[in-house]
């Protein structure tokens, strides 16, 4: 369905009449494929690059660098024009349920326009699909003419992953889709796009900083940090032999409902480095428990590890 390969994407930080500007790497050098039909997890801590990569997937940012490969079309290098007749294929469910809804639109409206604006549909078709939709993400058709502050946080993320399906997409960005939610209505939306996906089949890139979500809805996981993909590899292997000590110490922040299991937890030294000024050689590094000195100046390679286990790590 998708194939990344280098993806980069830099922004100009700061900057003015007598200052030159910074450049952060928020993407540099990002590479996966994603299978059709299948829940591809993007992982990693606040102002790693996750959201930044999904949305340069999509195009909603322009690459610096890289090849985005859609269906075996490179669409990379495709203009505003050219990529109209994609937009029908690629769709996005944002993190923030009411930030993302035009609060002067109904919900009828809000479905409706990704309708109009690819010409789907005649209107009175448009309304037939729009209560369809509704029906789909658990939404009644008397609700289509109120207005997005009448609903809770759980009902406005079921009318963006409705107005996500109006145009019957197959491929979704799910940018932080439940982080805004209390657990159980998490559950709820979880629950929700496992059913949509066994139903039509849609293939998921699934962004999240929570890696219980993760284990609940996901195949595989790639693990992002500053910039760049750390470890990629298929839920079992990634649960049960995580090897980047990133990963390890991710894991070993999680939450076990269990009061009597005990888990040694990693403790990283220092902060996130800053993508303006990411560090030389291994960008883990500085926080990292079994550094040593080539990894200060020698970037590790992305490579299987076996089992189609990806990591950049010298030591693993």
């Amino acid at each position: 369905m998708l194939e990344i390969q280098g993806l980069k994407k830099y922004f100009e930080v700061g900057g003015g009449l007598f200052k030159k500007p910074k450049i952060s790497r928020a993407v540099d050098d990002v590479s996966f494929f994603i299978e059709e039909g299948e829940t591809l997890g993007l992982v990693g801590e606040s102002g790693c690059g996750k959201t930044t990569c999904g949305k340069t997937i999509l195009k909603l940012y322009e690459p610096n660098g890289g090849k985005i490969i859609f269906k075996g079309k490179d669409i990379t290098n495709l203009n505003r024009g050219e990529m109209r007749k994609y937009r029908r294929e690629m769709s996005i469910i944002y993190q923030d349920p009411f930030g993302s809804l035009d609060p002067r639109m109904n919900v009828g409206g809000i479905i409706s326009e990704p309708m109009e604006v690819h010409n789907l549909y005649s209107k009175s078709e448009r309304e037939d699909m729009v209560i369809e939709t509704m029906e789909k993400v658990g939404l009644t058709p008397e609700q289509m003419n109120r207005y997005p502050h009448e609903f809770s946080g759980g009902q406005r993320q079921r009318i963006g992953i409705a107005r996500a399906l109006a145009v019957d997409p197959d491929f979704i960005v799910a940018d932080e889709p439940v982080s805004a939610l209390d657990v159980s209505i998490q559950a709820q939306i979880l629950n929700l796009m496992q059913d949509l996906q066994g139903e039509f089949g849609f293939t998921y890139l699934f962004i999240t900083h929570d890696l219980s979500v993760i284990k609940h809805i996901c195949d595989r996981i790639a693990v992002m940090y500053v910039g760049k993909i750390v470890e990629l590899a298929e839920k079992s292997e990634f649960f049960g032999n995580p090897l980047h000590p990133y990963t390890e110490a991710l894991l070993s922040a999680v939450p076990v409902p269990n009061p009597s299991f005990k888990r040694e937890e990693i403790i990283l030294k220092g902060d996130v480095p800053s993508t303006t000024d990411p560090p030389s050689g291994c960008r883990f590094h500085p926080r990292c428990p079994i550094a040593r000195e080539i990894c200060s100046h020698e970037e590790p390679t992305f490579v299987d590890k076996g089992n189609m286990h990806f990591a950049a790590c010298h030591f693993r």
